[in-house]
C-alpha cells in the first residue's frame, strides 16, 4: 500500500500569524434609574426656636451609616391602597408631577404616604387624625398598626419643601421629595422601634442650628435653610419649590 508523503512544516516566514485577542473595554457604567422617595420632617414649633426630629443611622448601615437624617424612604405598593383622611393641596400635587413627563395621577398621594409610613416605621410615630375613626380595608404590613391606634393618615397637614435627586454614579439613588408636618400632626406613638439593632439607633429634637452641627449628608443641610426660609414665611401655598439635580457633573438648582 503506497503511503502519500508527509507534508513537511511550512518555514518560520510563512507560517501564519494567530491574531493577539482584542483587548478587553470595560463596559461603561449605567447611572441608576432614581427610585421615587420621600422623606418627612417633623417640625416642632411650641418654643421660640424652631426644633426639628433628627435620627441617626445604624453605623453598620452601606447607605449613609452614621449620619444624621429625617425620617423616609422609597414607595411601596402599600402606599397606593392606603386611605386618607385629608388630600395634599392642588399646588403641591402639582409640584410633585412637574418636570415628569408621565407621572400617574395617584404619584402625590403615593410619596405623601410613604413618608408617614417610613416615619412610623422608623420612629414609631403615627402621623394623622382620629376624628375620622380607624382606617378600613388597611394593607398589610406596616398600615396595619394606623388601624390598630385608629389613626387615619392625614395628607391635608404636609407642606412640600424640596425635591432632590442623588447624583449619578452612586450606589444608590432616589428622586427625593422633602415634606414637613408640624408635631401636633403626631396622633399617637409607639415605643421600641429605635435602638441599637434598628436602622435609626436614636432620635433627637434639635434646633436648626444645632442640627446642622451633626453629622449630616449634605443635601439635607441644604434643605435645612430651605425649611428655615418657609417656615419664617408660614408656608404660603404657592412659593416657589427648589429642586436639586446633578447634569454633566454640575450641581443645579430649579424651582418647580
Amino acid at each position: 500500500m503506497r503511503q502519500e508523503p508527509e507534508q513537511a512544516a511550512p518555514p518560520a516566514s510563512e507560517t501564519p500569524e494567530i491574531p493577539s485577542p482584542a483587548p478587553v473595554v470595560p463596559a461603561k457604567a449605567v447611572a441608576l434609574r432614581p427610585r421615587d422617595a420621600a422623606t418627612l420632617i417633623v417640625l416642632d414649633r411650641s418654643r421660640k426656636a424652631l426644633r426639628v426630629l433628627m435620627g441617626k443611622r445604624n453605623a453598620r448601615l452601606a447607605f449613609m451609616g452614621g449620619k444624621f437624617v429625617f425620617p423616609g424612604g422609597r414607595i411601596e405598593q402599600s402606599d397606593r391602597q392606603m386611605p386618607v383622611a385629608g388630600a395634599l393641596s392642588q399646588r403641591a400635587d402639582d409640584a410633585l408631577r412637574a418636570k415628569l413627563p408621565r407621572a400617574p395621577h395617584h404619584l402625590g398621594r403615593s410619596l405623601a404616604l410613604a413618608a408617614i409610613r417610613e416615619t412610623y416605621e422608623e420612629t414609631g410615630l403615627l402621623i394623622g387624625t382620629r376624628d375620622y375613626g380607624p382606617p378600613e380595608a388597611v394593607p398589610e404590613g406596616a398600615w396595619q398598626a394606623f388601624a390598630e391606634d385608629g389613626v387615619m393618615p392625614d395628607l391635608e397637614a404636609l407642606h412640600l419643601v424640596a425635591r432632590a435627586i442623588t447624583p449619578p454614579k452612586r450606589p444608590r439613588r432616589f428622586d427625593t421629595r422633602f415634606f414637613v408636618v408640624d408635631r401636633r400632626s403626631v396622633a399617637a406613638e409607639r415605643t421600641g422601634i429605635v435602638g441599637p439593632e434598628a436602622e435609626l439607633t436614636e432620635l433627637a429634637w434639635v434646633t436648626l442650628d444645632d442640627a446642622r452641627k451633626l453629622d449630616l449628608p449634605r443635601i439635607t443641610r441644604i434643605v435645612l435653610d430651605d425649611l428655615e426660609a418657609a417656615a419664617s414665611a408660614g408656608f404660603p401655598p404657592y412659593r416657589p419649590i427648589p429642586f436639586y439635580f446633578e447634569r454633566h457633573g454640575k450641581s443645579l438648582r430649579e424651582d418647580i
